[in-house]
Parts: C-alpha cells; sequence; structure tokens
C-alpha cells in the first residue's frame, strides 16, 4: 500500500510540474511586447501593429471578409472561386515558399485581385508585367525603440500624402499620413536592345500652382477608375500614392487580374489606422473590387486544422499537457507489462464453498420435509446456552431453566417455557407445518438476541457466508 501511494504521489508531483512550465510558456509568450522589429499583422492581433481593427470594421460595414486559414493552393479549389481579394499583410511569420507563390500568382492569372501590403515584398510576389519590373526598396529601418503604439513617434517628420491622381483606389481620400518607415516601389521598363531605360515612379509636381503632370505608366485605365479610350488595358503599373521621391501605393494587370502594392503597413495596422484618410485609403484599396476578401491568415502562423478539439484549444497549453499526459500513460502501461522476476504459478482458487454441505442438508430436509430434524439442530444450541446463562446442567428440567433465565433477564419464564415445550415436543414427532417451524426457528433466535449469547466463531462465519 505505502508503495502505491509513493506512485501515486509521484504522478501527481509530475503532472503539477508539467502544467507549471506549459501554463509559464504559454503566459509568457502572451505577454510579449509588440515591436515594429518583428510585428503581428494577424487580423487577430488587437495591439498596434495588428489589423484587427480593420478587419472588424469591414465586417460590421457590411463588407464580405474571411480569415484564410488554409495554403494558398486551395485558391485554385471549389472553395477560392469566391474569394475576389487576397491580402497579405507585412511579413508572414511563415515565408511564402515559391511554390505557393507560384499559385497564387496563377489564381491572380484567373482573374483574382492580390493586394500586397508590405515594406519589402517577395520577388517572386512581383511578376513582371510585360516589359515593365517592379521592386521595393528600403528608405529606413525600425529600431528597437520605436514603439509602435505611440502614433507621434512613428510619424515623426513625415507630412501627409495627397493622391497623385483621382482613381477608385483614391476615392474620398485627401490625405494619407503613413510611418517614417514606408518603402519606396520602383519599376522600369527593358529596351529591346537588353539596357533597362529607368522610368521613376516620381511625378514633377508644381510647388507654385499645386498641379501634378504625371509620367508616363501614371495614366489610369478603365480598371483604374479613370477614363480610357483605348480598349486595351495597358501593362505599365499605375501610380496612385506618391512623395516627391518614393511611390507607396502602385497597382498593375496580371493576366485577368491585377496586383496591388502598398509599401508601409502602418496606414492599415491598428496603430495608424485612425490617423488622416487612413481608413478610407485601406477600404478602397481592399474592396475596390466587389466580392469576397480573404486575408491571409495561414501564414500569420494560424492556420485551419481538421480536428475540432485542437482547433478550440490552438494557442493554449492543453495541447501541449494532453501529449505529455499520454506519452506518461505510454509509460506506464509499457513499465507495468514488462516482467521483472520469473514467472509464478496461477493462484489456485477453490471453488466449493464450506457451506455446501449445509445447503445440501438443508434441501433435502426441506424436500423430506423433515421439520423436526431442522428444529433439533436449532434447539439444541438454544438450551445449552440457556442452561449455561442459567448456571444450570443441559438436563434440568425447562421450567427450573425458564424461571433462573427469567430472573436474571427481561424475559418471562411462562413464555420461554412454553417456546422450549413446544420445540421439544416437535423434536419429538408433534404435527408440524413448515410455517410454524420458521417461527420456532424465529422466536429462538430473537431470544438469543435479547440475552446477548453470542454464537460460536465457525457460526458467525456460517452465517456472514449465507448473507
Amino acid at each position: 500500500m505505502r508503495q502505491r501511494i509513493g506512485i501515486i504521489l509521484t504522478i501527481v508531483i509530475a503532472l503539477g510540474v508539467l502544467i507549471a512550465i506549459n501554463s509559464a510558456a504559454y503566459v509568457q509568450e502572451e505577454n510579449q511586447e509588440d515591436s515594429e522589429l518583428a510585428p503581428n499583422r494577424s487580423t487577430y492581433n488587437a495591439r498596434a501593429t495588428g489589423t484587427r481593427a480593420l478587419y472588424d470594421f469591414l465586417s460590421e460595414s457590411g463588407y464580405q471578409v474571411m480569415r484564410w486559414r488554409e495554403a494558398t493552393d486551395r485558391l485554385l479549389a471549389a472553395g477560392g472561386q469566391k474569394v475576389q481579394t487576397f491580402v497579405i499583410i507585412g511579413r508572414p511569420r511563415i515565408s511564402i515558399a515559391e511554390n505557393e507563390a507560384k499559385s497564387l500568382l496563377l489564381w491572380v492569372e484567373r482573374g483574382g485581385r492580390l493586394v500586397l501590403i508590405d515594406r519589402r515584398p517577395d520577388d517572386y510576389l512581383l511578376p513582371s508585367s510585360g516589359e515593365w519590373t517592379v521592386i521595393a526598396e528600403f528608405l529606413g529601418y525600425p529600431t528597437f525603440s520605436d514603439d509602435p503604439a505611440n502614433p507621434n513617434q512613428m510619424t515623426e517628420g513625415v507630412t501627409a500624402l495627397r493622391p497623385v491622381q483621382p482613381t477608385l483606389l483614391t476615392r474620398d481620400v485627401e490625405s494619407v499620413l503613413p510611418s517614417r518607415f514606408f518603402s519606396s516601389i520602383k519599376f522600369f521598363a527593358s529596351d529591346k536592345s537588353g539596357s533597362d531605360k529607368k522610368s521613376e515612379p516620381e511625378a514633377s509636381k508644381s510647388e507654385e500652382d499645386g498641379s501634378y503632370e504625371p509620367l508616363p505608366g501614371q495614366s489610369g485605365n478603365k480598371d483604374h477608375g479613370v477614363a480610357n479610350s483605348s480598349s486595351t488595358i495597358s501593362p505599365a503599373p499605375v501610380v496612385h500614392l506618391a512623395t516627391s521621391s518614393a511611390a507607396l501605393l502602385v497597382d498593375y494587370p496580371h493576366g485577368r487580374g491585377s496586383i496591388v502594392v502598398l509599401s508601409d503597413p502602418f496606414i492599415l495596422a491598428n496603430g495608424g489606422i485612425s490617423l488622416k484618410d487612413n481608413l478610407q485609403l485601406s477600404i478602397n484599396v481592399l474592396s475596390s473590387s466587389s466580392g469576397l476578401i480573404a486575408f491571409d491568415e495561414f501564414h500569420q502562423g494560424r492556420g485551419t486544422t481538421h480536428n475540432a478539439f485542437a482547433s478550440y484549444f490552438a494557442g493554449t497549453p492543453v495541447l501541449a499537457i494532453c501529449g505529455q499526459l499520454v506519452l506518461i500513460i505510454i509509460l506506464m502501461v509499457w513499465t507495468r507489462g514488462r516482467r521483472f522476476a520469473r514467472p509464478l504459478p496461477l493462484p489456485q482458487v477453490d471453488r466449493r464453498s464450506s457451506l455446501e454441505f449445509v445447503a445440501s442438508m438443508a434441501e433435502l430436509q426441506q424436500r423430506a420435509q423433515a421439520f423436526d430434524l431442522a428444529i433439533e439442530n436449532i434447539y439444541s444450541r438454544t438450551r445449552r446456552v440457556l442452561a449455561r446463562y442459567a448456571g444450570l446442567d443441559y438436563n434440568s428440567p425447562r421450567s427450573e431453566i425458564a424461571a433462573r433465565v427469567a430472573s436474571r433477564s427481561s424475559l418471562k419464564a411462562h413464555q420461554l417455557e412454553v417456546l422450549m415445550r413446544r420445540s421439544e415436543e416437535a423434536i419429538n414427532g408433534g404435527l408440524i407445518t413448515e410455517r410454524q417451524t420458521i417461527q420456532l426457528v424465529t422466536r429462538l433466535r430473537e431470544v438469543e438476541a435479547k440475552l446477548g449469547l453470542r454464537m460460536r466463531s465457525r457460526e458467525v462465519k456460517q452465517s456472514a457466508q449465507n448473507i
């Protein structure tokens, strides 16, 4: 027993240690501070670098939005046909592989719309459009001291930007305030001789009259909200938002679809969406094409699982604790099943009961209606203990035994003598029925109980087995 208690206490202590370790690890992950160096752009994140505010606003405003929690190749399946706009915000926690990028771009070629909101998108997510190549370059890098929850610090030294030209993406937008870490989107075209002819995305803007002269490739077409007399869509990228030296918002066609590139996730993040017309620009960028808007959560570490139990407890230490418990149980079963000594023979259990003979005799007496014999077996023992209780000999007259017992107890001498006489008459051959036999035996047992006459150890054991 002590050995079992020790094992139980050891298991309880081990479970407590495992729970404490998993709980501590879980709390440490939850208390991780938001940083612009390692932002979490997930729509589940309600902190400064997250985009939950934008997602909740779109959902409550009646826009069709969803969180895409499967691989990008599922866009080519039946479920992806409902998605019109696919949004990737920031550098994902799980890198997008090149084969996944190929599936995504194939979906765009079939008519989808890809929105990339990142300071430095991967090159394989920015395919060439005709002879035009699009790239993004960093202009500044955040540091550990930059607080994404402090808009004044994030926009220090940055002036609000006005749209370059009226398009669907800049509709109802007067000015936009990006962070000081936005990147520059550049594109250039290659001539037939193979030399690259740079086409800066900047525009010459007159400081005096406030007019804006778009460069080649910045003129709109019918897909960008500006009238186009030509029925052919130009493959040149279109700039919608830019500074005097860098473009921030560009889109260009790809197959039957289009790709939109915004070089500053701060505009959509929880910490910056409330500044100026950042919210309106975000709505225009995401909803300029009607249909379902899907936010990529698969590469943000929120991939779906086909196990409902695992999905419910995702992000908690419950799954880790369950796995460790399973390992402990397997270890216990394995150790219990191993042999640590020589094999022992199986115990020989005697199936026979010690009362088999008594039960057989009782059945024979009942069938033969030998009630006198049954009473004799019981009355002989009762008379013996009564004589002992009275301090007389076994063969003493029953009247004397009854009188002596009555004088020492609360029993009445006459009733006790009648009981003894009827029992002796039945033993000597008097007529008696089965019911009368049971009554006599019951009264004899009551007398023993009232006098507190204990049975012998053998009879106690037999009575316990009968029960």
